[in-house]
Formats: C-alpha cells, sequence, structure tokens
C-alpha cells in the first residue's frame, strides 16, 4: 500500500497542464470522489490494524501534495493569462478622485482677495458672543424693538451669551482694539432664526455702519466689507 502511494505521488508530482481544461481533467483524475486518492482511502479499510496509522498519514500526506501541485499549476496558467503579472494584493485600492470647489467657495476666495489688494484685512471673531457684543454696545437696549428683528439663540443657563445675529459684533472687537484707519473683511454665520438656508451676503465697504457708545469712529476711518458664506440675504 505503501509502494501504491509513492507511486501515484510521483505520477500527480510530473503531471502538468496546458490549459484550464487539462487542469480540471487532472482534478477528476486524481482528487475527485472517484478519483486515485479518495480511491485509497476506500481500500484503507483492507489495511492491517498495525499499518492504519502509517497508511493513513501517508495518504493525508497525499492529498495534500496533489492539492498543493494543481494549485501551483493554477497558478503558472493565471500568470500566462495575465501576461506574467500577477497583481499586487498588498497595493492600496484604487484612488478616489477628489472632486472640484464649490463655486461659492471660488467666488468667496475671489472677492476675499480683491479687497485684500485694496489693503483690507480678514477679522473673525467668535460665533459665540455676548450680548454686550452685540446689542448693547450698538445702542441695542434690552427692550429695542430692533432686536425683534434679529432674534437668535441664547443660553438658558446665561442669558447674556447667544449666537451672534450680525458681524457688527467683529466690527466693535477689531474698534475697540485697534486704531484707525481701518479696513477689514467680517467673514462669517449668521444663525437668525429667520434666516432660514444656505445663500450667501455681500455688503460692501460702508454697508454695515459703525455706531454706538463703543464705536466712536467716523465711517471715513473705518471700512467693513461684510461677506456671509452662509446667510439667506442676497
Amino acid at each position: 500500500m505503501i509502494e501504491k502511494i509513492k507511486a501515484l505521488q510521483a505520477e500527480i508530482g510530473a503531471a502538468t497542464a496546458a490549459n484550464n481544461e487539462e487542469l480540471e481533467a487532472l482534478r477528476l483524475k486524481y482528487l475527485s470522489k472517484k478519483g486515485a486518492v479518495n480511491a485509497l482511502m476506500a481500500d484503507f479499510r483492507n489495511v492491517p490494524a498495525e499499518n492504519k496509522r502509517e497508511v493513513g498519514q501517508a495518504i493525508n500526506e497525499l492529498k495534500a501534495f496533489a492539492t498543493d501541485h494543481l494549485a501551483e499549476i493554477r497558478n503558472r496558467l493565471d500568470d500566462a493569462q495575465a501576461g506574467g503579472e500577477r497583481p499586487d494584493l498588498s497595493r492600496d485600492a484604487a484612488p478616489v478622485v477628489a472632486g472640484t470647489r464649490h463655486p461659492l467657495s471660488l467666488v468667496r476666495e475671489q472677492i476675499i482677495d480683491i479687497f485684500r489688494r485694496l489693503g483690507f484685512t480678514i477679522a473673525e471673531g467668535p460665533e459665540i458672543e455676548d450680548d454686550w457684543h452685540v446689542f448693547e454696545s450698538l445702542n441695542f437696549a434690552a427692550d429695542h424693538p430692533a432686536r425683534d428683528m434679529q432674534d437668535t439663540f441664547f443660553i438658558n443657563r446665561r442669558p447674556d451669551v447667544l449666537l451672534r445675529t450680525h458681524t457688527s459684533s467683529v466690527q466693535t472687537r477689531t474698534t475697540t482694539s485697534q486704531k484707525p484707519p481701518i479696513r477689514i473683511i467680517c467673514r462669517t454665520c449668521l444663525p437668525q432664526r429667520s434666516h432660514i438656508g444656505t445663500c450667501s451676503l455681500l455688503l460692501p465697504p460702508g454697508g454695515s455702519p459703525l455706531c454706538g457708545p463703543a464705536c466712536h469712529i467716523r465711517r471715513s476711518q473705518a471700512d467693513t466689507a461684510v461677506l456671509c458664506p452662509r446667510d439667506v440675504r442676497t
């Protein structure tokens, strides 16, 4: 039985295939249910008890050898069909093509570039502000009717903290920290209750006048361009 297994292993080792059809024929001959390896397993019941361990191990090794040999033949056939180049499975996936910038973003950057060439700088300020910078410094008293048009979101625990409703709070902070002449671009978002949606707003220099006790500056001394990328008014 051992000699028979060795002879079959040598036969399988010498087998080759020129195409997938011949390879399938080899698989049916050696590894199918009616193949030579399974035939040896069927004869295993006739092996004497003292030899079963040795013969069983030899049959298992033969089956593994036949499986590996046919897999090697299949790999060679695949390489030949692919022009000898196997895909590198360790490579990264195909790169995702990046999209383009939004038209509003492009226009906004162009506007900013124009104002920068005119001597303007970008002024930033917190979107979560206090009541003084948003209203009190601009003479918007607590009972001022103009506050109704700029109703916004307040913080329950601190009623003086709110989401700013205009860029004047940025202007207030700028004029109290810098000396004129001042030329700034206020780039911001305005989360007002009445402003629902996504549009753009550009107020030209002087479009948002400075007033109030904190802003004792003439308009000729302070030019402000307000650029609101997410405001609803156009």
